[in-house]
């Protein structure tokens, strides 16, 4: 999260996005709304990129490597390309047009691997950050691997689900504990103490 003097901490205008992204994945891989919604993510998800990557641009303007490097890969990866691909699967879909969409656990691959192996400099943010990139960690995982065809999707989507949901309510809890403890300048709703002092 942002420190510096110059802007005010974005952080949790990206927290809401990352969160709207989790629960609609949510009810995506657990069934709670059919296929026949991804169009309708896409472009959910291409207004969470507008969100995140001024998110993130901010946040590595004001010193903040961790959240800025990550929000800039996710406003890219998780919502610009999720969004523009969950439109084209809604035509092809429409047009039965062949895609092989295995192509997409590869590229999710190395964005699970950086989000786990970037986990633990939130060892120094407020718990409740910490727990958003734990839950993610494993959901990101097996998004991939069931993607590539590694895993059964059928058993892993809705695993996938509640760990995207269980992030998603972390998120939007750290980002109201942001916005309502700074706005009173006190704290009002507790994020944790850090694993790790600076």
């Amino acid at each position: 999260m942002s420190k510096g003097h110059d802007w005010a901490n974005p952080g949790p205008a990206g927290l809401v996005a990352l969160a709207m992204a989790c629960f609609t994945f949510f009810a995506i891989f657990t069934g709670r709304v059919s296929h026949g919604a991804i169009g309708l993510l896409g472009c959910w998800l291409i207004g969470g990129f507008v969100v995140q990557v001024i998110v993130a641009l901010i946040e590595l303007k004001e010193g903040n490597t961790t959240g800025g490097n990550v929000f800039l890969y996710f406003s890219a990866f998780f919502m610009l390309a999720s969004g523009m691909e969950l439109i084209l699967k809604f035509f092809a879909a429409q047009y039965g047009w062949h895609i092989d969409a295995k192509i997409d656990g590869w590229a999710w691959l190395p964005l699970a691997i950086a989000l786990i192996a970037f986990t633990p400099a939130y060892f120094k943010s407020p718990l409740s950050l910490l727990v958003v990139v734990l839950a993610l960690d494993p959901a990101v995982l097996m998004v991939a691997l069931f993607d590539m065809g590694a895993i059964d999707k059928a058993v892993y989507a809705p695993i996938a689900g509640k760990l995207l949901l269980t992030g998603g309510i972390f998120g939007l809890y750290t980002a109201a504990g942001i916005v309502l403890n700074t706005a009173y300048g006190k704290t009002i709703i507790p994020l944790g103490k850090p694993i790790v002092k600076s």
